[in-house]
């Protein structure tokens, strides 16, 4: 994984209301509506927001309607994890 990319994923845990969306989404799918109404935030924020997320891989979206459903992509935390995991010594020494 190159630089940039691990920036644009990390991007997305740099936000108090991104951490919230994500603990949000540990619950399972939620539509923008239902996030909206938890967050206290405006729609464009939102949008904002899941761009954020969904361009670092760490959320999907899928439209149903004019509403989008959001869920947190298994395989965009398992890039951040084997990241996170590869900057520990091989030897566990810290």
């Amino acid at each position: 994984m190159d630089e940039k990319r691990i920036a644009v994923i990390f991007k997305a845990f740099c936000d108090e209301n991104r951490v919230k969306i994500i603990e949000l989404l540990r619950h399972g799918e939620k539509c923008a509506c239902k996030l909206l109404e938890e967050l206290n935030i405006s729609q464009p924020t939102l949008s904002h927001h899941m761009k954020i997320l969904c361009d670092a891989g760490i959320v999907v979206g899928r439209k149903e309607g004019k509403w989008t459903h959001y869920s947190i992509s298994y395989s965009g935390v398992e890039q951040a994890k084997q990241y996170l995991q590869g900057l520990l010594p091989e030897n566990n020494e810290l």
